[in-house]
């Protein structure tokens, strides 16, 4: 070191690599003295204004203040308060945007000058010899000083040096950035004061050897400083002028011909290094006993039509001092806090002017014209070349594009000082300093973040660390309390309860397991009987069967019988149940000569009722489960109609007659039938029933009886059924079935010759009530659903008041009295061809017809009385 000091006192000047040297454009406010700016109507006083934590506030809304006054705490650590910069009142604190690249807000404290600008309490302190080190520090840190020259850390923990010594103290007035001329014009005019700053620093500090640094364009200011330089061991060092020269690393290696190492610091070198305006900054506090309230801005720019360098207090809105000095502003006018090298533009003119605001920059569109569109890397090395701190700018912004955060920290990422001397040179106005910014602080805050995870893993594994070892005391503490009592009772002659609890557990067990291994019953001989009954119950099934005399409802298997398990398909067992229930109806009514009692079912079903088809032996085709049950709805009917002809007394109220006469219905040999037709001509085998019965009936037939007698072939497969059968459309049928209805309603209150009991149904069905065209198996004109729909209603209308105009007798209420004639439907002629395919709208205007039919047989019945032409 000693050799180093030698050579340093001898002249001797180093250089760093790269550098660049962009115009200074420095004359336009270097020229003119500092002035006043004055007060403003209100200040804006952002809380935190250093790189550390902000202070706690001292003060409220509406509470008076004087200059000077402290307005947040300051703290250990880098935490530097806030003073008021004029006396006034607080009105406000708030969020408010401050001087920060991001544009974000910041807590502020709004203050209304009263214009007095009194000063607070003020401690001065000119035999600054006489106080300790701590104390010295402890008021620059109450004066809230912090790095003038940019980065603004906390003054006072940067001279604290981790208790280092300091060989060589640097004052640095380099100040390399175009335009900015604050440490200019302030060593030109305040030079004895710097010079008293630097006499505290060195009674604080004892440096062996103190270099003022600057450089050699600022001629004025080398020839006041070394007029006021008179300790041997204070040179002024005048340095070719180069950017970035006045950063930290550049000025000490210019100076000492040192680098600091990668992740160092210049302190644990033995050199300390502060800037002018801090230098003047700590002589304000410790002799004046001033706290930082204001400093010096450069307002330059060639929208200034008053350059030149003022004092400003912190706080000041800049859009105030833009209109003091008056600003030109031309059109998307840029104001840039700083230089063009580092400064940012401000987001709007309302931010306050802060510790680190040394310049205020306003060019014209001429003078710094934008930056162009970002092109793409030619990697011509420009930025290598003009790196100061000799890192690759190029590989530094194509990992930190891409996010590869990890491979930009092997490059060194952090030691980028940001000066933009790559990005002036690149030849693709690529912004590489940006990119670094970002990615340092990508990086920053995912490390913030894991150090947050440790600490919280930390605190979980302690906490882990802590049940642990108090369940494990607790532990102890149980087993010596059993142990003691146990000791205790063993002591008094007594049984330990522990052991004896664990004896009756293990005697259940051993119990327990006595049971389970006993052998269980044998039900050999009741599963034998079991399985016998059921080989009786087959064979009764089966002799039954051979018999012909099965009867589901009454052969039932006996207790614990299985049924036997045949491969039926559920759609024939359905059809066979229903045939053996109408033979077991027939059998009833054959061997009974009584009259049945209320509730009862008479049913006397002649031979071969319902008949099998011939081809039966023939594999049976498919049979649909609609099919089964309109064939077994058809034997039900018939039943009823042979009970009601050979009983011989009168039908009692709920009771059921049937009697159905040989072959009633026949089916078709091997023919399939359509559910559909099935459908109809149950229908039509119901109509005809009513009718047969009214015509045999003696007597009136009671509320609620029914006596229906089905002739024989009442409903007729067609002679042609072997043929393919025609498609029937469900709404024809249903169409159809209504049509039925209301004519039966005519005709029986057209023939009607006594009043007919509440709720009693007559049935007189006349032949051809209603005859299909003839041409039915032609092809139908196409008729629309709607018109069919009409033609039906004004038919019933129109059947309603025939019947009033022929009735003789009132109809008792709830009566209805129908009189259809045979063959209601009939099948078209051409039936036994193929089927046409029958279209719904056909069906609306055959039933059409047939309601025109069925009113001109009703009014040729009124004209003559009508006999029943039943048979």
């Amino acid at each position: 070191m000693q050799h180093l000091l030698e050579r340093i006192k001898a002249g001797t000047l180093w250089d760093f690599h790269g550098g660049i040297h962009p115009p200074e454009n420095k004359h336009q406010s270097s020229l003119t003295p500092v002035v006043d700016a004055g007060l403003p109507p209100q200040l804006i006083i952002p809380v935190r204004q250093h790189a550390g934590p902000a202070g706690e506030l001292l003060v409220r809304v509406g509470d008076k203040v004087k200059k000077g006054q402290p307005l947040t705490r300051f703290d250990k650590g880098r935490i530097v308060p806030v003073h008021a910069s004029t006396s006034g009142t607080i009105t406000a604190i708030e969020q408010h945007t401050v001087a920060h690249p991001s544009g974000l807000d910041d807590l502020c404290i709004l203050l209304t000058p009263d214009g007095d600008d009194a000063w607070g309490e003020r401690t001065p302190q000119p035999d600054y010899w006489n106080l300790e080190r701590g104390a010295l520090l402890e008021r620059i840190q109450q004066a809230g000083i912090a790095g003038l020259g940019g980065a603004v850390f906390p003054t006072h923990s940067k001279l604290d040096g981790r208790g280092q010594l300091t060989e060589i103290l640097i004052v640095n007035g380099l100040e390399c950035e175009p335009y900015i001329t604050t440490d200019d014009r302030l060593m030109q005019e305040y030079a004895d004061e710097i010079m008293d700053g630097i006499r505290v620093l060195k009674h604080l500090l004892k440096p062996k050897l103190t270099l003022i640094g600057v450089e050699d364009n600022k001629p004025a200011a080398i020839e006041a400083l070394t007029r006021y330089t008179s300790d041997a061991d204070v040179l002024v060092k005048s340095v070719p002028t180069k950017y970035p020269s006045g950063g930290a690393k550049q000025t000490i290696e210019l100076l000492t011909g040192r680098q600091v190492p990668k992740g160092g610091r210049a302190v644990d070198m033995g050199i300390m290094v502060l800037n002018v305006a801090t230098v003047f900054a700590i002589k304000r506090a410790i002799i004046d006993g001033e706290p930082l309230i204001e400093r010096i801005v450069t307002l330059t720019g060639d929208a200034f039509k008053k350059p030149g360098n003022v004092w400003v207090r912190l706080g000041t809105p800049v859009r105030w001092l833009l209109q003091r000095f008056e600003l030109q502003p031309e059109a998307d006018q840029r104001v840039i806090m700083g230089g063009p090298m580092m400064g940012f533009t401000l987001p709007h003119a309302m931010v306050p002017v802060v510790k680190a605001t040394n310049c205020l920059l306003s060019p014209t569109r001429a003078e710094l014209p934008p930056p162009g569109p970002e092109q793409a890397c030619i990697r011509c090395s420009a930025c290598a070349d003009a790196c100061p701190a000799t890192l690759l700018p190029q590989e530094l912004y194509w990992y930190s594009r891409v996010k590869e955060y990890d491979k930009a920290e092997k490059l060194n990422l952090f030691d980028c000082i940001e000066c933009g001397a790559c990005a002036w040179v690149c030849p693709s106005e690529i912004p590489l300093v940006q990119y670094y910014k970002i990615a340092k602080d990508d990086i920053r805050e995912a490390r913030a973040e894991a150090e947050k995870a440790e600490r919280a893993k930390q605190r979980f594994e302690a906490k882990q660390a802590r049940f642990e070892r108090e369940k494990a005391a607790r532990e102890t503490r149980h087993a010596e309390a059993a142990a003691q009592r146990r000791q205790a009772m063993t002591t008094a002659g007594g049984e330990d309860p522990v052991a004896a609890a664990l004896a009756r557990i293990k005697a259940k067990q051993e119990t327990a397991q006595v049971a389970v291994s006993e052998p269980a019953p044998d039900n050999g001989a009741m599963i034998a009987a079991r399985e016998a009954r059921k080989q009786e119950a087959i064979a009764r099934r089966a002799a039954k069967a051979a018999n012909g005399e099965g009867n589901e409802l009454t052969d039932t298997p006996a207790p614990g019988e299985q049924p036997p398990k045949a491969e039926l398909d559920p759609k024939k067992a359905a059809i066979a149940a229903a045939l053996a229930r109408a033979k077991a109806k027939k059998a009833a009514l054959a061997q009974g000569d009584t009259p049945m009692d209320a509730g009862e079912t008479s049913v006397n079903t002649t031979d071969n009722a319902i008949e099998a088809p011939a081809a039966a032996s023939e594999p049976a085709a498919e049979v649909d489960p609609k099919k089964a049950a309109i064939a077994a709805a058809i034997a039900r009917a018939k039943a009823k109609k042979a009970a009601q002809a050979q009983g011989d007394g009168p039908v009692v109220a709920g009771e059921t007659s049937v009697n159905t006469t040989e072959q009633a219905v026949e089916a078709p040999a091997a023919a399939e039938v359509d559910p559909k037709k099935a459908a109809i001509a149950a229908a039509i085998a119901r109509a005809k029933a009513k009718k047969a019965a009214q015509a045999q009936g003696d007597g009136p037939v009671v509320a609620g009886d029914t006596s229906v007698n089905t002739t024989e072939h009442a409903v007729e497969a067609p002679a042609a059924a072997s043929e393919p059968a025609a498609e029937v459309d469900p709404k024809k049928a249903a169409i159809a079935a209504a049509i039925a209805r209301a004519k039966a309603k005519k005709a029986a209150q057209a023939q009607g010759d006594g009043p007919v009991v509440a709720g009693e149904t007559s049935v007189n069905t006349t032949d051809n009530a209603v005859e299909a065209p003839a041409a039915a198996s032609g092809p139908a004109a196409e008729v629309d659903p709607k018109k069919a729909a009409i033609a039906a209603a004004i038919a019933r209308a129109k059947a309603k008041k025939a019947a009033q105009a022929q009735g003789d007798g009132p109809v008792v209420a709830g009566e209805t009295s129908v009189n259809t004639t045979d063959n209601a439907v009939e099948a078209p002629a051409a039936a036994s061809g193929p089927a046409a395919e029958v279209d719904p709208k056909k069906a609306a205007i055959a039933a059409a017809i047939a309601r025109a039919k069925a009113k001109k047989l009703a009014a040729e019945a009124a004209s003559s009385p009508s006999t029943d032409k039943s048979h």
